[in-house]
């Protein structure tokens, strides 16, 4: 599941240990249209947004 960071709203997965605090979110915002468009290193496990979701 996405985790939106709360302080500089960078998206990660639920697991990552590279934001302190954040929101869980039900979906990818539409800006985010494939994994790479995600920075961090804790997508790189996943081929996809749909795998990753």
């Amino acid at each position: 599941m996405p985790v939106m960071a709360s302080d500089d709203f960078s998206l990660h997965h639920e697991d990552c240990d590279d934001f302190e605090d954040g929101m869980p979110t039900s979906s990818f915002p539409d800006e985010v249209s494939s994994i790479d468009d995600l920075d961090c290193e804790c997508w790189d496990r996943f081929d996809s947004l749909s795998e990753a979701e």
